[in-house]
């Protein structure tokens, strides 16, 4: 856990080292993205300041080093010339390569794509993934882009590509669903279907644009009361065949709080899961837990609530900048929204807003805001 994998630590750096050498090519002013996403950086550089106070200061640089790798490889999509054409292109080829190999791995591979499970010996699929909770979340994003692609298909005017079009997204939504119930993985399944619908309802007329986040807070006060008076919770996890406990999720929680010593400023940068506290929390939980699994009280345990209040008016940030992008640009926007919602809804029971992890990409990219360029009269390009 202290040590890592040096193999590891060159790969990443060397890919970090190429996606800043193809970022120095592309005409953007660091400065005017860092105040066009100034909560996202403020978050980024808490992240960095808070080694300071961490009792593994070198393993918590090395961490952040890596998750550097985050906002890099998204600012190579968002800053392509044409970046919803990248952003489509890059998720959907890595959507065709990983679905269709996880079946083919599953179904005529199975000393790949199966195995068991390392701490209960069940069996599980995995697909082309370390585990089953990757081939999950996999996908999910990927459910996702192409749920959104097949509804872009629907505008393309030759039709021999728009029925190719939605032949490709039909076939892979209808693998990855597949993927989903052989790997057992119903909470991808489930906010896999909320992305769905979020995209599919920001599409309906009846639906105002302009006041989404009143519709939105409308809904979770209806649950709430709902769950205050008829206590819809419980049967809810039932149906989906999980407890009341989260798989002792909720237990976990509990331990990890009581551990959690700093409460204003956290144990530090992805700090709090090493040392005295990981031997605690492993001496009680037989299958030794490595996160919080939930991605606010993850960021609570290494934050503090110091970090807590700075994620908070980030997503703050990023659902005001989405909207605003409705009228402006509504298939990207949309798929923005659909993110952000699924995103913030898997991480109630999985924390994802940590190291390198697909689900944390995917939410820098759609945080991100890329200034647009001006080009002067002397050919220099110049961020606005």
């Amino acid at each position: 856990m202290e040590e890592g994998s040096p193999l590891d630590a060159l790969f990443f750096l060397t890919l970090i080292v190429l996606g800043i050498a193809v970022l120095r090519r592309r005409p953007f002013n660091l400065g005017a993205l860092m105040r066009e996403n100034y909560w996202l950086s403020a978050f980024f550089i808490f992240s960095f300041v808070s080694i300071i106070w961490s009792d593994f200061p070198f393993i918590a640089f090395k961490r952040w080093i890596k998750t550097l790798g985050h906002p890099v490889m998204a600012l190579i999509i968002l800053t392509d010339p044409n970046p919803l054409t990248a952003f489509r292109l890059v998720l959907k080829r890595s959507a065709i390569v990983m679905v269709t190999l996880s079946v083919l791995f599953i179904k005529y591979f199975p000393e790949y794509g199966r195995g068991f499970d390392y701490w209960t010996g069940f069996a599980t699929n995995r697909g082309i993934n370390l585990n089953k909770n990757e081939l999950g979340y996999c996908c999910l994003i990927f459910g996702i882009v192409m749920i959104w692609n097949l509804v872009l298909a629907r505008r393309i005017t030759d039709k021999k590509q728009r029925r190719e079009e939605t032949l490709l997204s039909l076939g892979i939504v209808g693998m990855i669903v597949w993927l989903l119930q052989m790997s057992n993985s119903m909470t991808s399944l489930v906010t896999m279907s909320l992305g769905a619908v979020v995209m599919a309802g920001l599409g309906l007329r009846f639906i105002s644009k302009k006041r989404f986040g009143t519709t939105l807070v409308t809904v979770c006060v209806v649950a709430a009361s709902l769950e205050m008076s008829v206590g819809v919770y419980k049967p809810t996890l039932e149906m989906l065949g999980r407890n009341p406990t989260l798989t002792d999720r909720t237990e976990v929680w509990a331990d990890a709080l009581e551990l959690a010593d700093s409460p204003v400023l956290g144990a530090g940068f992805e700090s709090f899961w090493l040392g005295d506290r990981l031997a605690s929390m492993w001496s009680k939980w037989w299958w030794q837990p490595l996160q919080a699994h939930n991605g606010y009280i993850e960021i609570y345990l290494n934050s503090g609530a110091v970090g807590v209040l700075l994620f908070l008016a980030l997503i703050i940030s990023t659902f005001n900048k989405i909207t605003a992008k409705f009228h402006d640009d509504f298939d990207f926007a949309r798929l923005r929204m659909g993110f952000l919602l699924t995103i913030l809804a898997y991480n109630y029971t999985e924390a994802t807003f940590k190291a390198l992890h697909f689900v944390w990409l995917i939410f820098y990219l759609i945080a991100i805001d890329v200034p647009r360029a001006r080009t002067s009269r002397l050919g220099t390009t110049i961020a606005s």
